[in-house]
């Protein structure tokens, strides 16, 4: 079977989920274009769809015609072209082969591995993940917190990092990270020591454990836990696939930064916690060292908050301690959630400005409106909160 007859043969089965693993080969990770497409019609019939593209432009492009303005149909056509360079590496049974032959495992959006925290990724959550190790990905990633920081990392980085995660990991938290040199290997290190399995998000295929030197580390993660990626076996790692990945990172419940300088690659996985609207936590260094300016910087822009125990980090990833669970009477978990309900402007707000209407430290904002949201209470989009009910006073 050649891999476009594969590709022509899933589009026209209609299975999704073996569509939403062509897309994982075709589209790099987050393909705004792509995105767009398989939201609109379906992994499937967007499939089907980029097969009658190659056929007649002009046809697929008056068949999207009604659903979007010109511009949008414009960039989906226009990216068709990059898409349809890599419709003949299409097989969906060869890649569940490929992933079996390392001892890995496909995970789609549809199946009940799928970690349901990707989903507040919306349109910028992969199609599918390649998954090795013992752990089941959803529950880890259930209760997970990302720790991030600097590959040059200093002996007091490395040992707050290390310090952080073994705190998470008795406090039964999953640690996530990159498996990098530096503080990304510190904190798997130190979960490792712990009761709870630890997350390696890889930025190329789970068959090229990424850098060669933590080869025995990584291995060591995939017992119990597990090594995942949103690219397919034999995928290289670059530079945008680091930058792609560093947001399934984010989707953690909480992000802390140990050591970043002022253009650190670890202040792009903040940039996607902040726009999902999770908590960020950055630990101070010396007022000297270049090595924490990307972290002062946070705290002193009032976009991460400080911390410096495995305590304070938790604080931000759920509400912990003798008044998490009272109730304030009126349907609210607190009076810190109706503080901050009646803070959200008509329009959205940003917790920043919800933290000031409110009356709250940073800390206290972030898990109230955690609980707003598991409550059902507000929305966060793109870092901008918005009631989801009006509540009687």
């Amino acid at each position: 079977m050649t891999g476009r007859s594969a590709a022509v043969d899933v589009a026209l089965s209609g299975d999704d989920r073996q569509a939403l693993i062509a897309w994982s080969v075709l589209a790099e990770g987050y393909d705004e274009a792509a995105a767009w497409l398989v939201d609109e019609l379906g992994a499937s019939a967007a499939l089907a769809w980029l097969i009658d593209a190659a056929k007649d432009p002009v046809a697929a492009t008056v068949r999207l015609a009604p659903l979007a303005p010109p511009k949008t149909i414009d960039k989906a056509v226009a990216a068709a072209e990059r898409w349809l360079r890599r419709l003949g590496e299409v097989d969906p049974a060869g890649e569940m082969a490929r992933a079996h032959a390392v001892g890995a495992r496909l995970v789609t959006r549809l199946d009940a591995e799928w970690p349901t925290v990707l989903d507040d990724l919306e349109s910028r959550a992969p199609y599918a993940l390649w998954v090795r190790g013992d752990g089941d990905l959803c529950l880890l990633m259930d209760r997970a917190v990302a720790v991030v920081g600097s590959r040059a990392a200093t002996a007091y980085g490395e040992h707050v990092a290390a310090d952080i995660a073994g705190g998470l990991s008795d406090a039964g938290w999953c640690v996530v990270s990159g498996g990098a040199y530096g503080i990304d290997a510190a904190a798997h290190r130190a979960a490792l020591t712990g009761p709870t399995p630890s997350v390696a998000v890889m930025a190329g295929g789970v068959d090229r454990l990424y850098p060669a030197g933590h080869h025995d580390l990584l291995t060591q993660v995939m017992d119990g836990g597990v090594v995942v990626s949103e690219v397919p076996i034999g995928y290289a790692p670059h530079r945008s696939r680091f930058l792609a990945r560093n947001r399934l990172i984010a989707a953690a419940a909480a992000t802390c930064v140990v050591e970043a300088a002022t253009r650190s690659g670890a202040l792009n996985t903040v940039n996607h916690a902040l726009a999902l609207a999770r908590p960020v936590a950055a630990v101070p260094g010396p007022v000297t060292s270049v090595a924490s300016g990307g972290c002062h910087r946070l705290i002193r822009d009032g976009l991460a908050v400080l911390v410096t125990q495995a305590r304070e980090v938790l604080e931000l990833a759920g509400p912990i301690g003798p008044d998490a669970d009272e109730g304030s009477g009126d349907g609210f978990g607190s009076a810190a959630e109706r503080a901050a309900f009646d803070a959200i402007a008509r329009r959205g707000s940003r917790v920043e400005d919800v933290a000031r209407g409110a009356g709250l430290a940073i800390a206290e904002t972030f898990a109230a409106l955690m609980g707003l949201e598991l409550a059902g209470k507000a929305r966060a989009t793109d870092g901008v909160w918005r009631r989801r009910e009006t509540t009687q006073n």
